[in-house]
C-alpha cells in the first residue's frame, strides 16, 4: 500500500496539473472530449472575438455559413466563401470543424421553397447539393449534421419540402427519406462522421424515444449513421438533478446502439431585466445547469463533444427570440468576461480528469 505521503504527493501533482488547465480548451483536451461553439465568420475580424474563440475551443461549427440560404443564392450557384473562412480559421488554430447542416426543412431560400419542383427534380437537386458540398469540404469537415430537426413533437416525420411537400419520393414512408440522405452523404464522403441532429430530444420523452427507435432501425438496416446531435437549448427553469439523470440515461441508450453523441447547440437562458441584466443568483443557477449537462456527457464515453450555440452574450439569438425577457445564455458576457457558467464547465471537465486518475 502506498504511504500517505506518496498518495498526498500524487494527488497534489494531479491537482497542480489540473490547475494549470486555465482554459476550457485545455481542460477538454485533458478530459478527452471536444469543446466547441457555433461561430459567425463575419466576426473573425473582431480581435476579442477571434482571440477568445481560438483560446477556449478546439472545435467550431458555422451558425449559418453552410446552410442553403447562404451556400445557394440561386439554383446554379454554390458560394463557399463564408464556409471556407470558418475552415481556414479552424486550420490556423488547430480546431476541428463540424458541418451544419446539409438538409433542413426550414430557412431555405425562396428559389427552392417556392420553386414548385417535382419530387424527381428535388431528389436530383438534393443529391447534387449533398455531393458537391461534402466533396468540397472532404478532409476538412470531420462530422456533418446530415439532417436537422426532421421529427415533430410527437416523434413523427415533420411535414417539409424534403419529406412530403412534395418530398424526394418517400412521402408517407416515415423515415425512409432520411435513410436515403445518409446513404447519399456517406457516398459523397465515406470518411466523415454522419449525425442526425434534433431539438427537444435530450431527455426521455416521445421525441427521444422516436430518435432512439429510428437510430436502432438504421443500425439494424446498415444505414451509415455515426451519431446523434442533441441541441439542448434549455433554461434555468428546470430541476438540475432530474435533467442530468434523464440526459445521462438518454445518452447511454443511444451510445449502446453504437453511435456517438454530440451536444450540439447548448445554451442556458436566464431571466433578464429591461436592460438585459440577470441576477447573480440566476447566473449561479445557470452555472449548475451547465455543470449538469457536462456531467451527463462525461458519464458516458459515447458522448464525445460538447458545443454551445455561440460563446459570448454579445452575439446570441436568445434575447431577440424571447423578445427581451431572457438572455445571458453563454459562457462569456458582452465584454468577453467569463461568467460562473464558464468556471463550472471548466471545473467539471477538470473533475472528470481527476476521477479518471
Amino acid at each position: 500500500m502506498a504511504s500517505p505521503y506518496r498518495w498526498s504527493a500524487f494527488l497534489a501533482c494531479i491537482l497542480a496539473s489540473i490547475g494549470s488547465a486555465q482554459t476550457l480548451r485545455e481542460a477538454a483536451d485533458h478530459a478527452g472530449v471536444l469543446i466547441g461553439t457555433a461561430v459567425r465568420p463575419s466576426q473573425f475580424s473582431e480581435t476579442r472575438y477571434a482571440s477568445v474563440l481560438a483560446r477556449e475551443f478546439n472545435m467550431v461549427e458555422p451558425e449559418d455559413a453552410l446552410k442553403w440560404w447562404v451556400l445557394r443564392p440561386d439554383r446554379r450557384t454554390y458560394d463557399f466563401r463564408a464556409g471556407d473562412e470558418v475552415v481556414h480559421f479552424a486550420q490556423t488554430h488547430q480546431m476541428k470543424v463540424r458541418g451544419h447542416c446539409l438538409v433542413w426543412g426550414r430557412d431555405n431560400p425562396d428559389w427552392l421553397a417556392k420553386g414548385h419542383f417535382t419530387s424527381r427534380q428535388l431528389s436530383h437537386l438534393l443529391r447534387d447539393h449533398i455531393s458537391r458540398v461534402m466533396k468540397h469540404y472532404a478532409g476538412e469537415v470531420f462530422a456533418w449534421d446530415v439532417v436537422n430537426e426532421a421529427l415533430d413533437e410527437s416523434g413523427k416525420p415533420r411535414d417539409s419540402i424534403w419529406y412530403d411537400q412534395p418530398g424526394i419520393g418517400f412521402a408517407g414512408k416515415g423515415t425512409e427519406y432520411i435513410e436515403q440522405l445518409f446513404r447519399w452523404a456517406h457516398k459523397a464522403d465515406p470518411h466523415a462522421l454522419l449525425f442526425y441532429n434534433e431539438a427537444e430530444g435530450e431527455t426521455l420523452n416521445r421525441k427521444s424515444d422516436a430518435i432512439y427507435a429510428m437510430v436502432k432501425n438504421f443500425k439494424k438496416s446498415g444505414v451509415p449513421i455515426d451519431g446523434v446531435g442533441l441541441q439542448m437549448h434549455i433554461s434555468t427553469d428546470i430541476d438540475v438533478e432530474s435533467m442530468t439523470a434523464a440526459v445521462s440515461a438518454n445518452i447511454a441508450r443511444l451510445a449502446a446502439l453504437g453511435v456517438q453523441i454530440h451536444v450540439t447547440e447548448l445554451d442556458v437562458s436566464v431571466r433578464v431585466d429591461s436592460s438585459g441584466v440577470a441576477s447573480l443568483d440566476d447566473l449561479n443557477r445557470q452555472a449548475e445547469v451547465y455543470r449538469g449537462v457536462v456531467r451527463a456527457c462525461l458519464q458516458n464515453p459515447g458522448c464525445t463533444a460538447i458545443q454551445t450555440w455561440g460563446f459570448t452574450d454579445k452575439y446570441s439569438w436568445i434575447r431577440s427570440h424571447s423578445r427581451g425577457t431572457r438572455g445571458q445564455a453563454l459562457f462569456f458576457d458582452r465584454d468577453y468576461q467569463p461568467k460562473p457558467s464558464y468556471r463550472a464547465v471548466r471545473d467539471e471537465l477538470s473533475r472528470d480528469r481527476l476521477l479518471k486518475h
